[in-house]
């Protein structure tokens, strides 16, 4: 079973986002979900599978900490 937390789309290349969890940023792969600067996003294998809503993000953040 994966545990998959919300990330914040800080920066647009051409076929690639960067995503950053907290601490970390990872290179994402853009190719199914229509995504802009300060989205919050879902990834599974290097892909954005799916936006999350803003408030949501941040009550899980609230949570973890």
């Amino acid at each position: 079973m994966c545990l998959t937390i919300p990330g914040k789309v800080i920066e647009i290349g051409t076929n690639r986002f960067v995503i950053d969890y907290l601490s970390t940023k990872r290179e994402v792969n853009i190719s199914l979900v229509d995504v802009k600067i300060g989205d919050y996003v879902i990834v599974s294998n290097k892909i954005i599978i799916s936006k999350v809503n803003k408030d949501q993000a941040k009550k899980f953040f609230e949570l973890i900490n």
